[in-house]
């Protein structure tokens, strides 16, 4: 599986929820060193599932979309029959 780069900004972004919902949810501090790695291990172990649905629902509609144009040509064949 590719790596998942996440550019700087959103990274940034991610790490300041995290220490969001740390402060407010379990009344702990979550600095950024601690913050960025939290992010990469989730990256790690749970980006390979996202990614591998992501691609599961695209290939999906692709079929869907391929099977609407092979419907479509069929009934151009039969109309000009």
């Amino acid at each position: 599986m590719p790596t998942i780069d996440i550019p700087k900004n959103k990274r940034d972004e991610l790490i300041q929820q995290f220490q969001r919902y740390f402060e407010q949810e379990l009344d702990h501090e979550l600095g950024q060193f601690d913050g960025e790695f939290l992010l990469d291990f989730i990256i790690k172990q749970t980006g390979p599932v996202f990614y591998n649905q992501g691609l599961a629902d695209a290939q999906a509609i692709i079929e869907r979309k391929t099977q609407d144009i092979a419907d479509e040509i069929y009934e151009i064949e039969m109309a000009e029959s």
